[in-house]
């Protein structure tokens, strides 16, 4: 008897139960639903940990500016790099930080998104959406003045590594940052613009480190008068004509100046690229200004 029992316990007991069809679904309701939640809160635990921007207003000319600025926590105490990222033609400053997440991939950078006014474009002659101008004295010079009113006021709300200011852009965008080095350039470290080009790029340029994406099959700033873009970036900072690896699809320029020219061509068009941020933030981070200072005065000697 001892014997029958202790086999009929093994069965029952022992064995795995066997499930009906609805044990089955209610087991995957149960499944999907802890999924859910951990989903949601995975979700919330990266809200909570993302930056929040600021929106910060100047008046140029009378008429109110503005742009999304992302500041760490130390950034009032402690000198932080400054990246401008501008949008391109019919962009806004919200949809430019969505797509490139600047200030994720540089959190201890203070990272601002300017937004742009009604502007004329090759797609927009009208000029019904926004952008930026595209040649010195266009447009009164309007967003040159924006910029240089949101360098100032930054200075006074943050503390700023004026060793490491960048600005970067893509399109219009980073047409503006082209313009930006022809008439700001003792303000960068390094400039990084994307699928843009400009002919305005001259001897008297001042050399600067810069990475420049393309994409091969650009139909709106064809690949080929970006390539003559960068022939003439190539020969204000005094680069080598042959260049080496510098990670995919890109190509270094090395320069004895200190300004290499870095080139990444993507297989896409006239997208932002994807990988466009971490290759930018990448060189951003290798290249830092030296501040020119004022020559140390030698103390006349005592008269005897």
């Amino acid at each position: 008897f001892p014997m029958r029992l202790n086999s009929w316990f093994l069965r029952r007991c022992c064995q795995p139960p066997r499930l009906t069809s609805d044990h089955m679904t209610r087991t995957r309701i149960h499944l999907v639903l802890a999924w859910v939640a951990c989903a949601f809160v995975a979700t919330h635990e990266s809200a909570a940990q993302a930056p929040t921007p600021q929106r910060l207003e100047w008046r140029v000319d009378g008429v109110a500016r503005e742009a999304l600025v992302y500041a760490p926590a130390t950034a009032t105490t402690t000198p932080a790099p400054l990246v401008f990222a501008f949008h391109g033609h019919g962009g806004s400053a919200e949809q430019f930080a969505r797509s490139a997440k600047m200030h994720l991939a540089w959190p201890e950078a203070l990272v601002v998104y300017p937004q742009g006014l009604k502007t004329p474009g090759m797609t927009d002659p009208e000029g019904k959406k926004s952008g930026w101008q595209n040649r010195a004295g266009a447009q009164d010079d309007r967003d040159l003045k924006f910029f240089d009113a949101m360098l100032a006021g930054l200075h006074e709300k943050f503390k700023i590594d004026d060793h490491r200011v960048y600005s970067t852009g893509h399109s219009n965008g980073g047409g503006f940052t082209y313009l930006l080095w022809e008439q700001r350039g003792e303000v960068f470290a390094a400039i990084g613009p994307s699928s843009a080009g400009t002919i305005r790029v001259r001897e008297e340029t001042k050399p600067r480190p810069l990475i420049h994406i393309a994409g091969a099959t650009d139909a709106i700033v064809p690949i080929a008068f970006q390539q003559r873009t960068l022939s003439g970036v190539r020969f204000v900072n005094g680069c080598d004509p042959t260049g080496s690896p510098w990670a995919e699809h890109c190509t270094v320029y090395s320069s004895k100046g200190g300004a290499p020219v870095v080139v990444c061509v993507h297989p896409g068009g006239h997208e932002y690229f994807n990988q466009a941020t971490a290759l930018i933030v990448r060189f951003f981070k290798e290249h830092s200004k030296v501040l020119e200072s004022t020559p140390a005065v030698t103390p006349a000697s005592p008269t005897p």
